[in-house]
């Protein structure tokens, strides 16, 4: 049975925010102490890494569950089907919604019952659910869609990954350049015309690697609410990424049969501009292969890094023909990847 993406849709929020904006913020150390670079100096940095000059933020009426509603309308839109077909809504997310300014998060009831109930589908036998994998966690949900499908437990299931990071970064932590929000969508179905995934592969590291992200206090100080924010050791992240990413996607290829002069595009979670490129190059090495020349879409310098969000969205842009250089067409093999908190990894190969 042949389980494919029968559509795709993505939302980008309004609000640009761009790297000169943080120019004025009193970045602090996580010790609480004043960088000795100025903000200019940091910013420079921060984008020679990361690749990242502007990001997207949500307006505050929005939540993650109508960012994750406006891209399945579009992702149903473009499957062509009805949403009362749907057997499984999936959404990936890391923090729930988060009303901006509150302190606590909100996952009662679920962002896929909400979303569901903002579809207005009347049919109970569409189960929906949250999925918590990290960063991976839209990948994820792709892989066990594709079992439900395949298990003949489903024929359409809705994918989401939607997340408002922007709204649970510490604003004296430097990394809060990095986070942004965002929602990318899929109904995959085995109706999924000449698409298929070929294979996939998942993995949790959580000895050491466990807390590499985790949620802490605040650097400042001063600051005496009960809020926790995102955190990161990034080099270790860093370091965790480049070493076990590309043999995870090495081997997920030569579990599918496709070799890898095939492969035509690889869609890699918009973590960090550096480190994806180090990642895609350790994986052709694997090969004794060059990184050939447009196999690898960026979006991350516009639209900063929106966790699960972050492959969807770049997936749908590339199938729209929205980013120059890059398309696909039917019958492309393509690989999809991504690495996250937990430490999680995964990956799968699709033929368009």
């Amino acid at each position: 049975m042949n389980v494919g993406i029968l559509g795709t849709g993505c939302y980008i929020p309004s609000i640009k925010t761009t790297n000169k904006d943080f120019k004025e913020h009193n970045f602090l150390d996580s010790s609480g102490s004043p960088f000795e670079h100025s903000n200019t100096v940091i910013i420079e940095k921060f984008k020679a890494i990361t690749g990242i000059k502007e990001r997207r933020y949500a307006r505050d009426e929005y939540n993650t569950s109508d960012l994750g509603y406006f891209a399945a309308e579009r992702a149903i839109e473009d499957a062509g089907i009805d949403p009362e077909t749907l057997d499984y809504i999936i959404v990936a997310h890391n923090f729930g919604n988060v009303l901006k300014g509150h302190p606590h998060t909100d996952t009662v009831p679920s962002l896929a019952t909400r979303v569901k109930n903002r579809l207005n589908i009347q049919n109970p036998r569409c189960v929906a659910y949250d999925l918590l994998f990290g960063c991976p966690g839209w990948v994820e949900g792709v892989i066990q869609a594709k079992a439900f499908i395949q298990c003949g437990m489903a024929k359409n299931c809705l994918i989401i990954g939607a997340e408002t990071l922007s709204r649970v970064v510490d604003p004296v932590d430097r990394d809060s350049m990095i986070y942004s929000d965002g929602a990318g969508a899929c109904v995959l179905s085995a109706e999924g015309g000449t698409g298929e995934i070929l294979s996939h592969l998942s993995a949790t590291y959580a000895n050491e690697e466990a807390y590499f992200l985790f949620s802490g206090d605040s650097y400042n100080p001063e600051c005496r609410d009960a809020r926790r924010y995102i955190k990161m050791y990034g080099r270790k992240i860093y370091e965790f990424a480049i070493s076990h990413v590309p043999g995870a996607m090495k081997e997920c290829l030569e579990q599918s049969g496709v070799p890898i002069t095939e492969l035509k595009k690889i869609f890699l979670h918009q973590a960090n501009e550096k480190m994806d490129e180090a990642i895609v190059k350790r994986f052709y090495r694997g090969f004794r292969m060059e990184v050939p020349e447009h196999v690898m879409p960026m979006n991350i310098n516009t639209l900063g890094n929106s966790s699960v969000a972050t492959i969807p969205t770049l997936f749908d842009m590339v199938k729209r023909g929205q980013m120059e250089n890059h398309q696909v067409e039917k019958g492309d093999i393509v690989m999809f990847a991504s690495v996250g908190a937990g430490m999680n990894i995964n990956a799968f190969v699709y033929r368009c």
